[in-house]
């Protein structure tokens, strides 16, 4: 028996069955969002949104029951079962369900079971694909000058039951139908409406893939829906609404306008600082996947560390400190507490910076950098020095461990000056997630890929492994991490700078 199971025998987990909303990790709760971060293992769906999978700790364990229509791999007893021995080996579980939980998810079944077990349990609502996807295609599915009530029905029938929608019913109330899980009867149900007495020029629409990079709109009537529909190929995962409301989607249409709408990204930045990024681009419409392919670290070697602080000791010698990351000075200054010292240390030093972000978090220890490129980039930086520096000088470079060459190839041209390169921090190559990041690029669908640093391409390669290169689409962070992205055989495009906005204007 493993350590796990030993240790959590005689204890009882508790089960958390959670919406994860229709696709866009924007609609996540904050109770999902948390819940994930502290759940030990995420039991999930296939409508689950990819944005959403993407977000999952790499920690945590994951298990799969995702199910398509005519294919259910996991029968929904197994599902029951895997809640119930998970929760019992003292774990707590997140059922992570497309949509909402209790609306046409099973999540009442899945209760039950829970129950019976005597197993706790709670429910995190999610927002509904039936109220999301509509407004996200530019269609209220209330308006008081058209219709006054909704109602949703589910287009998939349990295996064996007979049809159980009445459409005679539906066509009375006057109100907006919402068909979830109705593509593949969709012919079906608009021969319902209509042998059920509804107007065949009654507007109404298949909106596939709401919320998401993928999402498409057909607006057409009752009468001719499943014809254009076929004309287009429309797919899973996709609902059908009827109604007046339907005429109201080309002028309320809002998400098809933002700048970004239509790109899937792929973010490849550290999550703990990749985060800014990611809202950046989802704000401006992107679908943003994140796969975190690096990560830093302290050091951890003693010796490396006892080097570390013995160069600490001996900062009063330098007049000139270096920074290029954001995380090389949060780093800085707390290896300088560690070592007994403070920022007292440091009050004769002028310092420098590659790019804003690395300018601000010295700002915030009430330092103004003195030295900054107007070129976000090592050799840009090492060539302002080497020029500006005149007199001898003594310079300490705080950074990662395999921090690039081009800043001290720029230093090495000016004979007056003298360097220290110190490691600070390490940077890890990540090798946990392949199987999600071959998932996410291998159908196509990822229009692009951002690059914060030549390792974040490195990493990114490591972890893909042997993969049609030529298909990736690189946005990049300088010219130097351009090239890295180039000699793997991508398509590379470099932001000047490292800005947010540079970097969105680059993405689009």
């Amino acid at each position: 028996m493993c350590e796990e199971r030993r240790e959590n025998m005689g204890k009882t987990g508790k089960v958390w069955l959670v919406g994860a909303g229709p696709g866009s990790a924007d609609l996540l709760t904050v109770k999902a969002r948390s819940l994930l971060d502290t759940g030990d293992c995420i039991v999930y769906d296939r409508l689950v949104g990819r944005e959403v999978l993407a977000m999952l700790p790499p920690d945590k364990e994951w298990i799969d029951v995702g199910k398509s229509a005519g294919n259910h791999t996991v029968p929904q007893s197994e599902i029951n079962q895997i809640l119930v021995r998970e929760a019992r080996l003292g774990k707590k579980v997140i059922r992570l369900k497309g949509g909402d939980p209790f609306l046409f998810g099973r999540g009442g079944e899945e209760v039950e079971a829970l129950c019976e077990a005597k197993i706790p349990f709670e429910v995190v609502p999610g927002v509904s694909s039936s109220i999301a996807v509509p407004a996200y295609q530019g269609i209220p599915v209330t308006h008081r000058d058209y219709v006054s009530s909704v109602h949703i029905i589910t287009g998939h029938q349990r295996a064996g039951k007979e049809e159980g929608i009445d459409y005679e019913a539906l066509v009375r109330t006057g109100g907006t139908l919402v068909f979830l899980m109705g593509v593949g009867a969709l012919e079906e149900i608009m021969e319902g409406l209509l042998h059920a007495g509804m107007n065949g020029d009654m507007p109404a629409a298949v909106l596939q893939q709401g919320t998401t990079a993928g999402q498409r709109r057909i607006v057409a009537s009752v009468a001719t829906l499943a014809k254009e529909a076929r004309r287009q190929e429309i797919r899973t995962p996709s609902i059908i609404v009827v109604g007046e409301v339907c005429r109201l989607a080309d002028q309320f249409s809002w998400y098809d306008k933002l700048p970004l709408s239509g790109e899937r990204i792929v973010v490849t930045r550290p999550s703990e600082r990749g985060f800014k990024l990611q809202e950046q681009l989802r704000s401006l419409g992107a679908e943003v996947l994140s796969v975190p392919v690096i990560r830093t670290v302290p050091v951890a070697d003693h010796a490396r560390a006892a080097a570390i602080r013995k160069e600490l000791e001996r900062l009063g010698e330098y007049e000139v400190l270096v920074f290029t990351s954001a995380y090389g000075v949060e780093r800085f200054f707390e290896l300088l507490l560690e070592a007994g010292m403070d920022i007292r240390h440091v009050s004769h030093m002028r310092f420098a910076v590659i790019g804003q972000g690395t300018c601000e978090a010295l700002g915030k220890r009430g330092i103004r950098a003195d030295y900054m490129p107007d070129q976000y980039d090592g050799a840009s930086l090492g060539r302002l020095l080497a020029q500006t520096l005149k007199e001898d000088v003594r310079i300490l470079l705080a950074r990662s461990s395999i921090g690039g060459s081009e800043i001290l190839r720029e230093l090495e041209k000016n004979p007056r000056l003298t360097f220290t390169d110190l490691a600070v921090y390490d940077t890890r190559f990540l090798e946990g997630q392949t199987a999600r990041l071959r998932s996410f690029m291998e159908d196509g669908s990822v229009t692009k890929v951002v690059f914060t640093s030549s390792s974040t391409v490195e990493g990114f390669v490591r972890m893909l492994g042997a993969f049609p290169y030529d298909r990736v689409k690189a946005v990049c962070i300088g010219r130097k991490t351009a090239q890295t992205a180039e000699k793997a055989g991508m398509q590379a495009v470099s932001a000047r700078n490292a800005t947010l906005d540079e970097i969105a204007a680059c993405v689009g």
